[in-house]
């Protein structure tokens, strides 16, 4: 289907008081070059030992090397430092900004991206983490805090400093504070990755619109199936085909939109500027 088939649809919601949302994938951020970490990007190397991200980014390599595990984390902080957001990001944060309460934002990225745009802290919920926030490795407090000063993106082949291992020590117990990211080997929760939040704004959700989401990960399918379920409208939008196009197909009640997350949400933040300033 085509953009201004899936801005039509956008439209005749906003018309309405159903609430709309939005879930973001890698592909939103790869458009800001930001690598998805599936490819040949994420491998690292170790010694004499090449490690897949979904090795690197669990809590059982962490257990093992902390320390390698966080001169990782600092790579990739550094890609996403130099990431600017883009036209998908800014379009998102437009439509926040027209909807008000009627609008919230889930992501997988951990990025930043989105608050950088100008989406606000309040309505986007961060079902990942942040990869510049982290906290107590031993949960010796539950609290989450910016990343500590003085610390550094990495190349590959580094190590940590003597004075940057002494900032990745909790203050409290003295123990490896970690990255606020979910690990392959963790399960979502509500205090660290809002995991009922998401699903209660998903049951009073009239519009799902995916975007750039390969579908790999279980609570952004526990959404889609919710909104399906409930009888909700869905857009997918992505340069492949992917689980959430094939629900919102297959629902009878949504469209999938091939194109980048930059174009088609640019077109769409349009039309709910032309429905707002009509009203």
């Amino acid at each position: 289907m085509s953009i201004q088939s899936a801005a039509r649809l956008l439209t005749d919601v906003c018309h309405g008081d159903g609430s709309i949302t939005v879930l973001t994938g890698a592909g939103i951020s790869a458009e800001s070059g930001i690598p998805t970490f599936r490819g040949a990007e994420g491998f690292w190397t170790i010694g004499s030992r090449e490690y897949h991200p979904q090795e690197m980014a669990t809590r059982a390599m962490f257990n093992v090397d902390p320390e390698s595990v966080w001169v990782w984390y600092l790579y990739r902080m550094g890609l996403c430092q130099q990431a600017r957001p883009n036209a998908g990001h800014l379009a998102l944060a437009e439509m926040e900004s027209l909807l008000g309460d009627r609008f919230t934002l889930i992501t997988q990225n951990v990025d930043n991206l989105h608050l950088l745009a100008g989406n606000s802290q309040s309505r986007t919920l961060q079902i990942h983490g942040n990869i510049f926030h982290a906290r107590c490795a031993s949960a010796c407090t539950d609290k989450i805090v910016p990343l500590p000063d003085g610390l550094r993106p990495k190349g590959k082949g580094s190590r940590l400093t003597e004075r940057e291992r002494r900032r990745l020590t909790c203050p409290v117990c003295g123990n490896w504070i970690r990255p606020h990211v979910l690990w392959f080997d963790e399960t979502y929760n509500e205090r660290y990755y809002r995991f009922r939040s998401a699903l209660e704004a998903a049951a009073r959700t009239r519009l799902l619109i995916t975007v750039g989401s390969a579908g790999a990960t279980t609570l952004p399918n526990h959404i889609a199936n919710l909104v399906h379920k409930n009888g909700g409208h869905m857009i997918d939008i992505n340069v492949a085909d992917n689980p959430f196009a094939s629900l919102a197909i297959g629902s009878g009640q949504g469209i999938f939109v091939k194109s980048t997350s930059s174009e088609a949400l640019a077109a769409m933040a349009h039309a709910v500027a032309l429905v707002q300033s009509n009203l």
